[in-house]
């Protein structure tokens, strides 16, 4: 059975969607996900407390067990995602080196704005090759939001 709860953030109302095994998604937007109940479960409260944690500076890690849905190069690319260090960026190419095929730019971008569990598999630490910043599931705006509080003081090629 999938549970799903919205709390209020910074950013704006935040989706978490679980199962009895693991988060299944974290999404900035209300729509979507329409499948499961609206229940408030241990996981759902977990999980939106390390992202309140998260989002105010106090965490820099996650403990939670993922279970993101897709295909296995998603999959590839979401656990490269999670070996981003918290401040550190990385850019399609490097990613697509690291998971060995590093002509795959393009796919892996695809595979980044598939990304079900956003800022927990931290695809919002990816940017281009010159670091511009390149888009984000859940806006641009977001996506700065989540670069200055990880990386102040740095700016970005567009911003």
């Amino acid at each position: 059975m999938r549970y799903w709860d919205i709390f209020e953030s910074e950013l704006g109302p935040i989706k978490v969607v679980c199962d009895d095994e693991g988060v299944l998604g974290v999404e900035f937007n209300r729509e979507g996900l329409k499948e499961g109940q609206q229940k408030t479960t241990e996981l759902t409260k977990k999980t939106a407390l390390q992202l309140k944690e998260y989002l105010s500076g106090e965490r820099t890690e996650f403990d939670l067990p993922l279970k993101p849905q897709g295909t296995e190069f998603q999959k590839k690319v979401w656990e490269a995602l999670l070996t981003i260090p918290y401040g550190q960026t990385r850019s399609y190419k490097e990613i697509a080196v690291q998971i060995g095929n590093e002509k795959a730019c393009r796919a892996v971008g695809m595979a980044n704005n598939r990304n079900p569990i956003s800022i927990i598999i931290p695809c919002h630490r990816v940017v281009g090759a010159d670091k511009s910043l390149v888009g984000y599931g859940g806006g641009l705006n977001i996506k700065i939001k989540l670069l200055h509080l990880e990386c102040p003081g740095v700016t970005w090629k567009n911003y």
